[in-house]
């Protein structure tokens, strides 16, 4: 699959992270750099990259603006934002990858949520044995 047949960023191809740090990349900025203009920690920007949380709308807003690209190529890989880099092939299953990639990540999510659940209703249940 060349990039032609494939958009690069796109939501099959990339993550937000992955357009974060590209987009950075791209302006010549570091982590520390980009998270200093922004008002933030590198670590916050880091978790950004990684696709660990997102940011607040305002915080998406002023980062599209200092990485010259739009919120919606940020979000999405769709509209005003960077091209696929020259030469590039895109591995034909990458979108099979990406997909069961993301379905990890949210059963993961899912998990964490269900162990956060379980961990409040055993304090209470001690909380409740101890009185």
């Amino acid at each position: 699959m060349s990039n032609d047949d494939m958009n690069w960023y796109g939501p099959e191809a990339a993550t937000f992270g992955d357009r974060v740090a590209a987009a950075r990349d791209a302006a010549g900025m570091t982590q520390a750099q980009l998270a200093r203009r922004l008002g933030i920690k590198k670590a916050t920007l880091a978790g950004w990259e990684q696709d660990l949380s997102e940011p607040r709308a305002n915080k998406l807003s002023m980062m599209a603006g200092l990485l010259n690209v739009s919120m919606r190529w940020l979000l999405t890989g769709e509209g005003e934002g960077m091209e696929a880099p020259a030469g590039e092939q895109v591995p034909q299953d990458l979108a099979a990858v990406m997909t069961e990639l993301r379905q990890l990540r949210e059963e993961l999510r899912g998990n964490a949520d269900r162990a956060a659940r379980l961990e409040k209703r055993l304090r209470l249940v001690m909380e409740g044995s101890v009185q």
